[in-house]
């Protein structure tokens, strides 16, 4: 707890040097000891420090009863539903990551109404905002959530509400504090993704060692997503890329593609005949493809059982049957929905009523390959239930990658890596990192054409 208190102060002077006046919020339970902690080196610092405590002191643990005792000999305890003096910090220890219950309907109020009075202060959060659930990052009680948070302090390692759409609305800083901690258990697989320079590296070779993708295109006029996604897979290292497309749509895409090939490929038999060449080991699917033409194209591609990346009207075309997709899908295989298509063919499956890597993991284990929901954080789940989050928050926000087309080129991204011969669920592990570096690396009036473009950099820096 003192490590834990310390490493919440240090934080706090970062954000607000002072010294201030602090409003310190403690609960029923350790995080209580910890918000103990916190007010006692405050104080030490010069602050003046308004101790809240929602509980009764017999009923603490024995670590946090100690600190109680400890700040006791300081300063005053007083009630939570005592009116404050406006502080200039709000210190959230009132409940931590052990929370599953709705907050009581005395303390919720409460809390509503110093968000409201104390708005203007910077609050900070001791593990996690009172109240949220540490897995899937909602608020017990239901509802949104009553004030922005400018810092949160974890320990150990973070939770995965941390990286859940739900906390990221709140906006702020993430500090993770190491306290001392050994051998926590962490639970089912789910990990934060990290770029693996030697994965993405190429050694030399000839272009057949590094894998021919195939992305199938969509009519004319409709071939621009198509592109992007096999520049995508091309930068990314496939040594060879061709694009097929229907026979009214090779001139267009003729004028547009250089060391990207052209087969022309009218139907689903055209498509099966190219795939007689053993040497196309991952196809991409979806992107400007058009439903219907997906509908026809996809039973062929899934039954060639090479890798494959299904994005866009290649999930769309099965929204009125998606159990006939996941008959034909194998482990080879990468969903990659935006919360509209996955609710097409996972409908049952909300990402809004619990944690969502668990829903994620659910989605792949049901279609029995791996899906990729992309988001703000990008989770990743395996069908043998593991599961990966690859953000875009905090210090690696991305905003520009809210743009069309970015999406197509992730697709490419993964296709690229697949042909590479890198197993789907580390291809769009990759493949998501990658993008997001692409985007910071570029900044601000990001078109999806830049991404591809900017690829090279990313990994020059990696190397």
């Amino acid at each position: 707890m003192e490590r834990a208190g310390q490493a919440v102060v240090d934080a706090v002077l970062a954000l607000c040097p002072g010294p201030g006046r602090a409003l310190v919020l403690c609960g029923p339970g350790n995080n209580d000891g910890d918000g103990f902690v916190i007010a006692r080196l405050l104080h030490a610092w010069g602050w003046t420090i308004d101790c809240r405590f929602a509980g009764k002191a017999d009923g603490l643990p024995p670590d946090a009863r100690a600190n109680h005792d400890r700040w006791v000999q300081i300063g005053p305890v007083l009630p939570v539903d005592a009116p404050p003096e406006i502080p200039d910090v709000v210190i959230d220890a009132l409940f931590g990551t052990g929370l599953s219950r709705p907050l009581p309907d005395d303390l919720r109020q409460r809390l509503l109404e110093l968000a409201r009075d104390c708005a203007r202060a910077a609050w900070v959060a001791v593990d996690v905002p009172s109240g949220m659930n540490a897995d899937s990052g909602l608020w017990t009680g239901g509802g949104g959530w009553p004030c922005a948070y400018a810092l949160t302090v974890t320990f150990h390692r973070p939770r995965p509400c941390h990286y859940l759409w739900e906390y990221d609305l709140m906006g702020g800083r993430l500090v993770v504090a190491d306290i001392g901690l050994e051998g926590v258990a962490t639970g089912r697989a789910l990990r934060l993704g990290a770029v693996d320079p030697a994965v993405i590296r190429k050694t030399g070779g000839h272009k057949y060692d590094h894998g021919h993708a195939l992305v199938i295109a969509g009519g004319a006029g409709r071939g621009g997503a198509a592109r992007l996604a096999a520049r995508g897979a091309l930068r990314i290292g496939a040594g060879l890329v061709t694009l097929a497309c229907p026979e009214e749509a090779m001139a267009e895409n003729a004028s547009r593609l250089d060391a990207i090939m052209l087969r022309q490929a009218n139907d689903a038999a055209a498509l099966d005949e190219i795939l007689h060449d053993q040497r196309l080991n991952a196809l991409c699917l979806g992107p400007g493809l058009g439903v219907d033409r997906a509908r026809a194209l996809v039973p062929v591609a899934a039954g060639a059982r090479r890798g494959l990346v299904l994005d866009a009207d290649a999930i769309t075309a099965f929204a009125e049957a998606p159990d006939r997709l996941f008959e034909l899908l194998h482990p080879q295989v990468v969903l990659t929905p935006h919360e509209g298509e996955f609710a097409r063919i996972f409908p049952d499956l909300s990402l809004r009523d619990g944690p969502r890597p668990e829903v994620v993991r659910q989605a792949a284990a049901r279609a029995g390959a791996v899906v990729l929901l992309k988001g703000p954080t990008t989770i990743i789940a395996a069908p043998d239930g593991v599961a990966v989050l690859c953000h875009a928050l905090y210090d690696r926000r991305a905003p520009w990658l809210a743009t069309a087309g970015a999406g197509d080129v992730l697709a490419g991204f993964i296709t690229g890596l697949m042909a590479r011969g890198i197993a789907p669920l580390k291809a769009a592990e990759q493949a998501a990192l990658l993008h997001v570096d692409c985007a910071r690396a570029f900044g601000p009036g990001l078109i999806a054409e830049d991404l591809p473009e900017t690829l090279p950099v990313v990994l020059r820096k990696l190397d």
